[in-house]
């Protein structure tokens, strides 16, 4: 359903470029290269299952989960698709 100026699949358009963008955002924060035996932040043992588990780690599960708490404050929002971010 075209709305105006929009095109027919704008909505579908938006929704893709949304998930696009947090697989790309997920993917950029996936771990890369050798994993560490002790974790790089508080130097507590690295667990050989999760070394084997996720390939690259360099935090213990603590380190990680706080990390991931100060990471949720993102939003997720989509601005493209904002006529408010459009008006400005």
């Amino acid at each position: 359903m075209a709305g105006g100026w929009t095109s027919d699949g704008a909505v579908q358009e938006q929704i893709d470029s949304s998930i696009d963008d947090a697989i790309a955002r997920a993917r950029s924060e996936l771990p890369t290269g050798e994993s560490l035996s002790h974790c790089e932040e508080c130097d507590a043992p690295i667990p050989e299952a999760r070394r084997a588990a996720l390939p690259g780690v360099r935090l213990c599960v603590a380190c990680q989960t706080e990390r991931d708490k100060a990471g949720a404050a993102f939003s997720g929002y989509n601005r493209r698709g904002s006529k408010d971010s459009q008006l400005r």
